[in-house]
């Protein structure tokens, strides 16, 4: 994962290409993308130049935003995603669920939306247009919405409307998605058609991406392959999921096999067992019986180890 950091002369640079493990804390914005000239580019940010573009504002504001919460580094897609590299592009793809729960915080910037620079939310004059957001109509930002702990929004001049929190039941009505699922109930207690649902009315610019975007909600990995169209591409996403429930199926199959299974049978007592223990690497299996003697056993083979005989 590449971050942005600030340089020492208030512009911003990409730090190295960390690996999980080493990853300090960032933000991450969420956006609607505009025309492909006017966003910043991972060749952009290296060859210097993007500073005239429209979507340098954004990366601006989500630097600044973060520096106000304390953050030295933050993560647009636009620009730090080498798109070149169908290998990186797939990787980010298949961990952007992951990197957007990780982030300390998630700034989403709305450019269709205004405020006067004194924010009353006792007044409504902003929500309509909030409502109506592109934000809500696009099929990345539904995961965007969801992962996150800490979701605020800000409108087009930097005024902060809410957070996740405090704009739940706006963001459940304009979404439909449940409110426990946007308070962090895992998403594995919803079933594959009422997280696929959510997405229903989004659009994304590429049609395989209808698919793309649901991978980290259905905690699915797969090939990203564009040009294979969008029914081949749910079409993938339906097996790669049917293939994780007969996965499961199968472990609790035998899981439930092995509970029901009569595993060993210890012989040697002459009266009947009162108590048994595991050693605490369960390798030993101690009985005591009213014969007066403990045994230790071998709890992998049933082997008498040791018989301990009181007075």
């Amino acid at each position: 994962m590449r971050l942005l950091q600030y340089n020492n002369d208030g512009g911003f640079s990409l730090t190295k290409d960390f690996v999980s493990g080493e990853i300090p804390e960032y933000a991450i914005l969420s956006h609607t993308w505009g025309a492909d000239t006017e966003e910043v580019t991972y060749r952009d940010l290296i060859d210097g130049t993007g500073k005239s573009k429209v979507g340098y504002e954004k990366i601006r504001f989500c630097g600044d935003q973060a520096r106000r919460d304390g953050l030295h580094n933050f993560w647009v897609d636009t620009c730090c995603i080498n798109k070149s590299s169908d290998r990186e592009l797939s990787e980010a793809i298949n961990s952007m669920f992951r990197w957007y729960r990780k982030a300390a915080k998630c700034y989403v910037y709305l450019t269709d939306v205004s405020t006067n620079d004194q924010i009353d939310l006792s007044l409504q004059p902003w929500e309509a247009a909030f409502g109506n957001s592109r934000w809500f109509t696009r099929g990345w930002t539904l995961q965007e919405l969801i992962a996150p702990p800490s979701v605020e929004f800000f409108c087009s001049n930097g005024n902060r409307l809410g957070d996740k929190k405090s704009l739940e039941g706006q963001l459940h009505k304009i979404t439909g998605v449940p409110v426990s699922a946007l308070r962090g109930c895992p998403l594995s207690d919803f079933s594959f058609d009422e997280r696929v649902l959510w997405a229903r009315n989004r659009e994304t610019k590429r049609e395989e991406d209808l698919a793309y975007s649901l991978l980290g909600i259905l905690d699915i990995s797969m090939p990203i392959i564009y040009g294979e169209g969008k029914e081949n591409a749910f079409r993938r996403l339906n097996r790669e999921w049917k293939y994780r429930l007969d996965e499961l199926s199968r472990a609790t199959l035998n899981y439930a096999r092995r509970l029901g299974t009569l595993q060993q049978t210890l012989e040697g007592h002459s009266s009947g067992v009162m108590s048994v223990a595991f050693s605490p690497d369960s390798r030993l299996l101690a009985s005591a019986s009213a014969d007066m003697t403990v045994r230790l056993w071998n709890a992998a083979t049933g082997a008498l180890r040791q018989t301990l005989k009181g007075a």
